[in-house]
């Protein structure tokens, strides 16, 4: 039972960052904005998140003592979040402002994460840099944590894991039961229409990018502040297409697009299981590392090769709106 309980949690965990994925990518789609940068997103709120952390730690230690940990993890997720909003700002810039296509503004802008974080990486981030803070600790809920069984599979994480249930509920309310929501569902699904009633169409896409990004940025920081502890080139390792895979699987729908991410961790949890089990049976070693390294990707073409031709995406999403009012 433990160690079923100790693979679920593994999967839980590892699902969190393809959930944030996949919010970001609901947050622009639903909107009407096809966000395909997600991946660059995260690898920049990764990159910056750890950069910030590791420069302000040393210098917040004589203001706050032993308090700094915390607070440079803190500033180094504010600023990995507004680095993803400002990503987000410039494919909305582009894909609303320049009517670009938004396939290849979001290709553009994956390809620039990746030089940029890699530059920056090999200038400050390797020999002589500053000392990491490490990760975020775990914070059990009282009691709660507790519990048999569910108490330490769902109540005993880090605090980006519990953000993730958050969002998911938060997400799901703005969505359907809210004005803002109804906004949201109306630009995406009919901008003309929308336009028509008083809706500044341009304006919703704007927000709804820009937050997204902010959400994409977050997911890179758990990669950085939440699981390893530092950075390295490419680390975020195709998790933002996982995020928009599981976003589709999902149905663009919150708890859709959670459900298909812990299906996706749950193959992640596989293949890090299985790997570690190499070392002690002859029989999976036999088998190359490769092929568990595979097995999220596998998923994610089994996923939507099953399932991604029967989503139906918003009515408008990857269509540029030119308002005639």
């Amino acid at each position: 039972m433990d160690d079923l309980s100790g693979f679920l949690k593994l999967a839980l965990i590892t699902a969190t960052p393809i959930a944030l994925g996949a919010f970001a990518g609901i947050m622009s789609e639903r909107a009407g904005v096809v966000n395909i940068a997600i991946e660059g997103m995260m690898l920049t709120g990764a990159m910056v998140a750890q950069l910030v952390a590791m420069y302000l730690y040393q210098p917040l230690q004589s203001v706050f003592g032993g308090a700094a940990v915390l607070v440079s993890l803190l500033l180094g997720t504010i600023a990995g979040i507004g680095s993803g909003a400002l990503l987000g700002g410039l494919h909305g810039i582009t894909s609303i402002r320049f009517k670009a296509d938004q396939i290849i503004s979001g290709t553009v802008i994956n390809l620039l994460a990746w030089g940029i974080t890699g530059w920056v990486f090999q200038r400050w981030m390797t020999t002589g840099a500053p000392t990491s803070p490490g990760t975020f600790p775990r914070l059990p809920i009282p009691l709660l944590s507790q519990l048999p069984i569910v108490g330490d599979l769902l109540f005993n994480h880090q605090p980006l894991v519990y953000t993730m249930f958050l969002l998911t509920g938060v997400l799901y309310y703005v969505l359907f039961y809210t004005p803002w929501g109804l906004r949201m569902r109306a630009v995406g699904e009919h901008p003309r229409a929308a336009d028509t009633v008083g809706i500044n169409v341009p304006q919703v896409r704007y927000i709804c990018t820009i937050v997204g990004g902010a959400i994409a940025g977050l997911a890179g920081v758990w990669l950085t502040l939440e699981q390893v502890g530092a950075f390295s080139l490419r680390m975020s390792a195709g998790r933002g297409f996982i995020a928009l895979a599981a976003m589709i699987f999902g149905r663009w729908h919150p708890v859709g697009a959670l459900g298909a991410s812990l299906l996706f961790g749950l193959g992640t949890a596989i293949q890090i299981r299985a790997a570690s089990l190499t070392a002690t049976d002859s029989a999976l070693a036999l088998i190359p590392s490769q092929v568990y390294q595979a097995i999220p990707y596998l998923l994610t073409i089994v996923a939507l090769a099953g399932f991604g031709g029967k989503a139906t995406p918003p009515a408008a999403s990857g269509q540029p709106y030119e308002s005639h009012q």
